[in-house]
């Protein structure tokens, strides 16, 4: 039979596992709250004898609200525990040794060691723009043979690209042959000059002078190696000197270009050796050094380019292939830990670190470069002091709720362990005029210790359930703690005259 449902669309056997669910956590947090009052003298009863000094009252699960006399939560069914004077700072938290296991703590040392972290990404191999050749006739004319070239062609130093014909060389030739003729020297000089001028080489008019021949046609080569990336001629065109005519572009070394998550910016430098796997050559890896960090980072998705060159003589890497990149920061050898020790609250970093047997002390922590399961620790640690690897979120817990102080970075001892920051704390007493929201008026006795007068005045409350059951004319004993915003309640309790 199925299970009956109520109006918020949950089963009743659904009700049950998410109160089963509750109960366990619960369980779980209020267990190490009765091992840490037994460690501390107990729960209520016993912990006044124990305590020298009890500076209040609390319930586990409501940490702010604070009682001046032991007895039952008023929140939750268990009695409250007692905070004594001194002990958060003298032990941290305390667990019962038998229990320590039973908890699944572990724990590990800090130690030095030599950090090897390595970050892969992907990367697309392009071609060197820096060996970029372009192609330009040394005097205007027609085109007549192109050579049946067609972009992305692979060719050769020295290759022919063009043959173009130049009417203008005709004359100038003829002319140069005529002064010949004279044997003076001197107009020759000339001559050869006009013709360097107007775009011939000092081979082609060695061929003139020799042969005796007029040679008006003459043959563009590639300058370099490489793919024609750009051809913009074609058989019959009219050129103009200077004109770009191709561009031939080299492809070794070729370029690896490869996207860097922004977070691991700090760990690339220019010079720093790459190692690439390609699908197309499976079983072998490419080396390579970065070249160029580019200046600017992809606002999608939050990456750095960085571009390295490996060496491709046979011309086997093509540009467009896709890699594996693998980065490899430089080593060194740095105090570790194992990366599951540390706490990220997102506003520090903690480490709960074991002290006598049974006792632990959340400590802040500033971390490095992570790797390999380890993390760095740059200062908050030293050598051989020993981390809680697990467990170490309850133990947490329990600080932050106990109110324990942490350990700083320069060794002094801080605020609760991610806690609020711990607020002076007075007592009064006085009788209720008004009740409104999340404020109260009350009209109180003197304070003496903030040299207050008795007076009227209106008071925030840390909670406004803190007020249930209280109606103006009640007498009350109240703390109360000092914000830029005003005094705010922080406990209040009906007394009897």
């Amino acid at each position: 039979m199925s299970d009956a449902v109520n109006s918020s669309g949950l089963s009743k056997r659904t009700y049950a596992i998410i109160a089963a669910v509750a109960l366990v956590s619960l369980g779980a947090g209020y267990a190490l709250s009765l091992v840490v009052g037994d460690s501390e003298g107990g729960m209520s009863g016993s912990a006044e004898a124990e305590c020298e000094d009890v500076l209040y009252w609390y319930d586990p699960m409501v940490p702010g609200q604070r009682f001046d006399e032991p007895g039952k939560s008023p929140f939750m069914d268990m009695m409250l525990v007692p905070k004594c004077a001194g002990e958060a700072a003298e032990a941290g938290v305390q667990i019962d040794p038998g229990l320590v296991q039973n908890f699944g703590i572990r724990t590990s040392a800090a130690e030095f060691g030599v950090l090897e972290p390595e970050i892969t990404v992907t990367g697309v191999l392009a071609y060197n723009s820096r060996n970029v050749a372009i192609v330009q006739p040394r005097a205007g004319g027609y085109v007549q043979r192109t050579y049946g070239l067609a972009q992305d062609d692979v060719v050769g130093r020295g290759a022919p690209i063009v043959d173009i014909l130049v009417p203008d060389w005709g004359g100038a030739q003829r002319e140069y042959l005529a002064v010949l003729d004279t044997g003076d020297q001197t107009l020759g000089d000339a001559m050869r000059q006009r013709m360097r001028l107007l775009g011939m080489t000092n081979a082609m008019i060695a061929s003139v002078e020799r042969t005796r021949r007029v040679q008006n046609t003459f043959t563009v080569t590639a300058p370099a190696g490489g793919a024609v990336t750009m051809l913009g001629v074609r058989p019959g065109m009219t050129v103009m000197e200077g004109q770009t005519l191709a561009e031939i572009t080299g492809f070794s070394p070729i370029w690896l270009e490869a996207s860097v998550p922004e977070t691991q910016a700090a760990s690339v430098r220019q010079g720093q050796s790459i190692s690439a796997a390609l699908a197309a050559f499976p079983d072998e890896r490419f080396a390579g050094l970065i070249v160029a960090i580019l200046p600017s980072a992809d606002a999608a998705s939050r990456t750095i380019t960085v571009r390295a060159e490996l060496s491709n003589p046979r011309g086997r890497l093509k540009p467009g292939m896709f890699a594996q990149v693998s980065l490899s920061p430089d080593t060194r050898r740095a105090l570790l830990v194992p990366s599951e020790a540390v706490i990220r609250t997102g506003r520090r970093n903690l480490v709960m670190l074991k002290q006598d047997e049974g006792a632990f002390l959340p400590a802040e922590v500033e971390i490095g470069r992570e790797a390999n399961g380890r993390t760095e620790i740059l200062k908050g640690l030293t050598e051989g002091e020993q981390v809680v690897t697990s467990g170490q979120f309850l133990i947490d817990s329990e600080a932050s709720l106990a109110g324990i102080d942490i350990r700083s970075i320069d060794g002094t001892m801080s605020m609760a362990a991610d806690g609020p920051a711990k607020m002076k704390t007075y007592t009064a007493t006085g009788s209720v005029t008004k009740i409104a929201g999340a404020s109260i008026t009350l009209n109180h006795a003197p304070v003496l210790e903030l040299e207050w007068p008795s007076m009227v005045m209106p008071f925030a409350l840390a909670d406004a359930s803190l007020v249930e059951g209280l109606e103006p004319g009640d007498d009350v004993q109240f703390t109360f703690s000092q914000h830029d915003t005003g005094p705010r309640i922080e406990s209040i309790r009906k007394v009897d005259q």
